[in-house]
């Protein structure tokens, strides 16, 4: 007993002496966070009343350390009516607790920690962050595809999703990479999201493209589809609509981007022939899921639907895994709340469009919009989009923010001129 006192104590003691260093220095704050969410499984963690991955329990200190008064946007209510629905739904017993803890804090919290990051961090500090953060992930997910090691499961199985994750996936003789994500399409989409920020990254431009050629070796080896669909529209996307990117950096990963695919796209095809069946029948699943949406309710979870069959098709074939973002929403939460989420990413992603605002979080969460159609918002993937959706708001507010205040913007004018006159000088 005296044993378990002592270590709470030292537990509590650490827990107050991190926060204090996070609140005293936000961008060790960042660090750390983006470290423990891509090299730290969801299974690694502590039960606090339930089990709280370390991604989960990291994001809520960050929010709680760095947390100031934002201006709010419409696309904040949208986010703020999905969690007031949660709460209530959950009250009146018509979504269950571990659903709501799921939407809540791995939805809704990393939202906010996208929110409030920029407040106290700058945004160049956060697009180099992420992409060192990222390429460095790439490279060991490269490391485990040329070893067969993935030595992230050799970590204690601190929770029960050890058993559904740490399980390696083979796909035409190989091993799937999947790094701390616990499935290759997680690694594969949040890698393609992170190259955004690569290409953002003020870098020079053949760091660059080996930092991209890093990231996109690793996506080739998860052997995910989606996983380089969406690495490609993320690329063309921060291409075509990224200020911060030179024309030399646009031509030189236009170029090399031809010769990837010259390369990978014969590999990969012999990889998806050699697995035959497994990968035909994988894309059969995905279209097959549409009849689930014949339970959908307008708020609440669906139900006890398992045992159906509706149109021939035996529901219950697909209670183990839904490999659909939405349809997972709406089965679970209701037609609404699912809506409400939708408008969300919508917007977000739409603004990318608009001259002028795109920023790297918008160009990600756009580029992943087809990625929801074949994987639900599983293990630190799902943390990752979210916190990228409230980044994308945070740097439209931001933009909005210095044309609104002549101050700012003339400030911001001066720091460029600095900038250009150091860099010019001898």
């Amino acid at each position: 007993m005296q044993t378990i006192i002592l270590l709470l104590a030292i537990g509590l003691c650490a827990g107050v002496i991190g926060f204090l260093l996070f609140r005293a220095s936000p961008r060790l704050t960042f660090v750390v966070w983006a470290l423990v969410l891509f090299f730290v499984p969801v299974w690694i963690g502590a039960t606090v009343g339930f089990f709280w991955a370390a991604a989960t329990g990291i994001t809520l200190v960050a929010v709680v350390a760095t947390a100031r008064s934002l201006r709010l946007t419409s696309v904040d209510a949208l986010v703020a009516g999905f969690a007031v629905l949660m709460l209530g739904l959950f009250v009146l017993r018509l979504v269950s607790l571990s659903d709501a803890v799921i939407a809540i804090l791995e939805w809704v919290l990393p939202y906010a920690w996208g929110r409030v990051v920029l407040a106290r961090v700058p945004g160049g500090f956060v697009i180099r962050v992420i992409a060192a953060v990222a390429t460095v992930a790439a490279a060991l997910a490269l490391m485990e595809f040329a070893t067969g090691t993935n030595p992230f499961v050799l970590l204690p199985a601190m929770g029960g999703s050890y058993e559904v994750w740490a399980p390696l996936q083979p796909r035409g003789g190989f091993l799937r990479v999947e790094g701390a994500f616990g499935h290759s399409i997680a690694l594969g989409a949040a890698l393609a999201m992170s190259s955004a920020f690569v290409l953002a990254a003020k870098w020079a431009t053949p760091l660059k493209v080996i930092a991209l050629a890093v990231i996109t070796g690793a996506v080739v080896a998860t052997f995910s589809r989606i996983g380089l669909v969406t690495l490609v529209l993320t690329a063309a996307l921060s291409i075509f609509t990224l200020p911060e990117i030179t024309r030399r950096t646009r031509i030189a990963i236009g170029v090399v981007g031809v010769v990837a695919a010259a390369i990978i796209v014969p590999f990969i095809s012999d990889v998806f022939l050699d697995a035959g069946q497994e990968a035909a029948g994988s894309a059969d699943y995905r279209t097959d899921l549409l009849t689930l949406l014949t339970q959908v309710k307008l708020l609440g979870a669906a139900g006890d639907w398992q045992d159906l069959t509706v149109g021939g098709t035996y529901l219950g074939y697909f209670a183990n895994s839904i490999d659909n973002a939405l349809i997972v929403m709406a089965l679970r939460y209701g037609a609404i709340p699912t809506l409400l989420l939708v408008a969300t990413m919508v917007v977000v992603a739409v603004r990318c469009l608009i001259p002028g605002r795109a920023n790297p979080a918008s160009v990600a969460v756009a580029a992943q919009l087809p990625s929801l159609l074949a994987v639900a918002l599983i293990t630190q993937y799902g943390m990752y989009f979210w916190f990228m959706v409230g980044l994308a708001v945070a740097w439209d507010v931001e933009r909005v923010a210095r044309d609104q205040d002549p101050t700012r913007a003339h400030e911001q004018t001066d720091a460029v001129a600095r900038s250009s006159r150091y860099a010019s000088s001898p």
